[in-house]
Order: C-alpha cells, then structure tokens, then sequence
C-alpha cells in the first residue's frame, strides 16, 4: 500500500472531497418545511386580506355605474415546496511518472421549487341570492351587538326599522331621511350597550326551540340606564309589564309583545354606500354612473354610512383603494367611521350563510 505525505495533492484533494461531501449532506439533511409556516401564513392571510377589502370596494364602486357585482372566494391554498441537492466527485491519482499528473473533479446541482396551487370559486347562482340578496337574519344582527359592535353603528346599516320606526332609505338617486323616533331608539340602545345594561344570551325553553335572549338588566344599574329602558319601551311600543319580548323579522310585531325587525340584504347595504360614491360629474351628465346622493344636498346626508373618494391620482392615504375606469376609489385610511362602516361590511358577509332556518330570538327589557 502506497503511503502520501500529509502536504502531497493527493491527500488535499481528498480532504477537499470529504469536506464538500460533508457539507452538501448537511444541507440535504435539513428540512425547509418549518421555516416556511410563519413566513406563509402570514403573507397569505394578508394578501387574502387585501384582496378582500379591494373586491368589496370595487363591488360597491361597480354598483354605482350599473355593473353587476362579482365576487370570487378564495377556495384553498396548498404550498407545495421541494428542495433536491446533488454531488458528482471524482478523481485520478497518477503515479509519480505520468504525463498527466493528478487530478480532481468536483460538480455540485441544485433543485428548489415552489408551487403553490390555488382554487377560486365564483359567487353565482343561488349561492349568490342567499349570500347577497336574503336579509340578514335578526338575531345574527344583534348576536353582533352582543359581541362588542355600536348598535347604533349595526341598526343604522342593517335594519331597514324596527317596531314600524324607519331608517333611511337610500337608493342610487334619491335618500329619504330616518324618522327621528328610529334614531333615538338607536341612541337608546347604545346607551344601555356602553351602561353594560344589555346583554345576549341563549334561553331553551324546549330541545326544539332555543332563543336568543337581549336582557336589560334592572337590578344594579343606575338611574338613567332605568330611565332609558323605559323610553325605549315606550318608542317602540311594548308591553310595560312583560319583560321577554320575542324578535321577529316583519314590519310590525303582531301584538305589543314582539319586536319587529326588517333588516336589510348585502347587497342592498351594498346599494346604499355606493350612492354616497365621489363620482365625476361628467361620468353622470354623460350617463355613466347614476346620480346618486349628494353630501350635503339632500336631507339625511349626515347620516352616510361612509366616504369613497375618487381621485386621478393613486391616494397615499388610503385604507384600501381600487383602480376602476382610469381613476382611484379609495376610503381615507384616517376616517374612522368610514373604515368601522367597511369593516362591519366585510363581517355581514359571515352572516350571509341562510344554512338551517334559527329559532326567533326573545328580547328582554326590565319593567322598573
């Protein structure tokens, strides 16, 4: 057996080898799976966001030039990564004589792919009626309360009137303005919810029919908070001696014992912001977009569910921004009532699902 000298070339270009050999199976042997989860999910999440928020505004935007609205689910994301590594080595050791000496010869590949598959699932058909054209059922309005939302904020947007007392009615070229008695009832209302006066619960009477349950409470509560649950019956024309009220959807409840609530579709809330729409006043004298309502010229105006503005230009304040017909539709990232309207827009599509007809809530308002 022939032995080297520790400094000859052939005993380097074997250590090379090794070390090389080493380093490419350390690399092969780590997995890149897990460094890919937190830097996926969260880009995902806020490119669905976005996509989201900009499909919404462009659908209200649409409804203003008369286009119909389209709205495309994101159905499921599978990321498939995979990552192949190889080595060619090889070498010839000549004797001490040879012509061609010794030589060595290394070769490394590298193999990363990333290749995400990613289904969309048009909104047609009956999924879309049921989704954007059915009222919002009553007790998921008020559940939204329950959870923290201003019900002044949530009636004003999802409830055409309660007990008979009308809200608003927009429409693309003409607002009729919100009785005031329907507007103290709201006030009223979000007092008691600020008091922490009213509150949401389940009550099963029986197996098949369990209802939601709005409680004014009328022990520990001051005076005013009283006082208020008092007006409130009286507004809308309870029973002042009935503490359980049933919540039904209609115009009128059938007797001084039911409230009686119309709320409105997606698709009309839809409606109503996009008459609030800054449009160019050429695009509606050439008859392009709809009239709509104009900020401040009509009875009502102040009670807009939120600002779009439209510009030329691309926005650098905006919350989310669309580019529709050569121009910018964008919700000033500022406006809070607008970006708290927008929210509550993009929350009622969760409620949108009519599923399994719910059990009629009761409501629940203290006598004294």
């Amino acid at each position: 057996m022939r032995m080297h000298h520790p400094d000859s070339p052939v005993r380097k270009a074997g250590l090379l080898v090794l070390a090389v050999g080493l380093l490419l199976a350390g690399a092969g042997c780590k997995s890149i799976g897990p460094g890919t989860v937190a830097r996926d999910r969260y880009d995902y999440s806020s490119a669905i966001s976005e996509s989201w928020k900009r499909q919404t505004l462009l659908n209200i935007v649409k409804l203003r030039y008369l286009d119909p609205p389209i709205f495309v689910d994101v159905g499921q994301i599978v990321a498939g990564y995979s990552l192949e590594t190889g080595l060619n080595v090889g070498g010839q050791v000549s004797s001490s004589s040879a012509v061609q000496g010794n030589s060595l010869f290394l070769g490394g590949q590298g193999k990363f792919t990333d290749r995400p598959t990613i289904t969309y699932t048009p909104l047609t058909g009956n999924q879309f009626i049921k989704a954007l054209m059915t009222p919002l059922p009553p007790d998921s309005v008020f559940f939204m309360i329950e959870s923290g939302w201003p019900a002044d904020a949530v009636l004003m947007a999802a409830a055409g009137s309660i007990n008979g007392l009308k809200n608003q009615l927009t429409s693309l070229d003409t607002v009729i303005p919100p009785e005031e008695d329907f507007l103290r009832v709201l006030e009223l209302l979000r007092q008691l919810q600020l008091s922490g006066a009213v509150s949401l619960r389940v009550k099963s009477d029986t197996p098949e029919r369990p209802a939601s349950i709005l409680t004014l409470r009328a022990t520990d509560i001051d005076e005013a908070s009283l006082a208020n649950a008092r007006e409130l019956r009286e507004r809308l024309r309870l029973d002042p001696e009935v503490s359980e009220f049933a919540l039904v959807f209609g115009g009128l409840g059938a007797n001084n014992r039911e409230v009686a609530v119309i709320t409105r579709s997606i698709l009309h809330i839809m409606n109503s912001m996009a008459a609030r729409i800054e449009v160019p006043a050429e695009d509606v004298a050439q008859g392009r977009a709809t009239p709509g309502s104009v900020e401040g010229g009509q009875s009502g105006s102040e009670h807009a569910l939120l600002r779009i503005h439209c510009t030329d230009d691309r926005p650098e304040e905006a919350a989310v921004a669309v580019f529709y017909r050569e121009r910018w539709f964008w919700i000033d990232d500022r406006d809070l009532r607008s970006k708290r309207a927008f929210s509550f827009m993009l929350m009622l599509f969760t409620l949108a699902d009519t599923g399994a007809k719910e059990p009629l809530p009761l409501i629940t308002i203290p006598t004294q």
